[in-house]
């Protein structure tokens, strides 16, 4: 596959230049037009960022695409062209990899998007700050979801396309997340430690249930009809009444889960209403931000001055270092 491009690569291409490209289709949802035609809402990618494109029911790719179920990996061929100055690729031929080609050394390494930073110290850092809370009810409680969801929070996104939305993304969010509770919580002794530090570590632990996928992460059943707001109060309760937590501490930490989105627009089941939820609720917000920040900078190609819109910071970011 040495003659294809990467994601990367493809943004630095000039306007007009043809390129061939193995990616994953991430999504690839029909729609139609205004006037009745038929087209693919598509995104695709691989480790170095993703792209969306629009492929309408005269293009000769279109037919394959149509074919092919999310998380195929595919050839693309075309050329590359720029509109309102994002890539817009005009697509002509596009064919699923067998299973010989995926075998090829390098081909799902190069596509599966990951965590910038060691998952292996992700973790070992993740369990010092369970190891870290005091009450030990509470630490059960902890401990015991952590026990039963296994291996899935190692590997599992933060999200589909928002923040983190890769192999240890959820368990880069978190860890980034408690590094910036330890940081933060000296400055507001009115939140209690403990409970703030087990309401980051299990705020997004639905989100385990809620994905699935490994090269295109999706929505699953119980992701799509219960959501992972849901999913994690059902999994916190559980573990708290099982670690026999006091039903006071119990009904806080589960309004944390259930207000960390922030806003009921956003997701959340209830607006925070005690120390402990606000202050998680906001480490969370600034964290998801500063991911969609980051990846935006990982993913800039070299000499361009702004990234395209990023919708979860409803503007383009100026991805170009401050000279000097």
């Amino acid at each position: 596959m040495s003659d294809t491009l990467t994601v990367r690569e493809l943004k630095s291409l000039g306007g007009g230049k043809p390129f061939a490209a193995v990616l994953v289709a991430r999504r690839l949802n029909p729609k139609t037009a205004s006037n009745g035609n038929a087209f693919l809402s598509a995104e695709f990618g691989d480790r170095t960022g993703s792209f969306l494109c629009t492929v309408f029911s005269d293009n000769p790719a279109y037919e394959a695409l149509k074919a092919a179920p999310d998380g195929s990996v595919l050839r693309l061929e075309g050329k590359m062209e720029f509109y309102q100055n994002r890539i817009a690729p005009r697509l002509a031929k596009a064919a699923v990899l067998d299973e010989s080609e995926l075998k090829a050394p390098g081909v799902l390494d190069g596509l599966v998007e990951a965590s910038p930073e060691d998952p292996a110290a992700l973790w070992a850092e993740f369990q010092g700050f369970v190891g870290a809370l005091r009450h030990p009810e509470l630490a059960a409680t902890v401990r015991g979801v952590f026990d039963e969801i296994g291996e899935a929070f190692r590997v599992s996104p933060a999200a589909v396309m928002m923040h983190h939305g890769y192999r240890h993304g959820l368990l880069e969010h978190t860890t980034r997340m408690a590094r910036a509770a330890k940081a933060l919580l000296p400055l507001y002794p009115e939140v209690d430690p403990d409970l703030a530090l087990a309401g980051v570590l299990l705020h997004d632990i639905g989100k385990t249930v809620e994905y699935e996928g490994t090269l295109a992460p999706r929505k699953s059943r119980p992701g799509i009809l219960q959501g992972h707001v849901v999913l994690g109060y059902q999994m916190v309760r559980k573990a708290g009444l099982k670690a026999r937590l006091d039903p006071e501490r119990l009904e806080r930490l589960e309004h944390v889960i259930l207000s960390h989105q922030g806003k009921l627009e956003w997701g959340a089941a209830a607006l925070a209403a005690t120390p402990e939820a606000v202050f998680v609720s906001m480490i969370d917000n600034l964290d998801a931000r500063m991911g969609m920040v980051q990846a935006a900078l990982r993913q800039a190609p070299a000499g361009q001055e702004f990234s395209e819109r990023l919708p979860g910071l409803e503007t383009p970011l100026l991805t170009r270092p401050i000279a000097g």
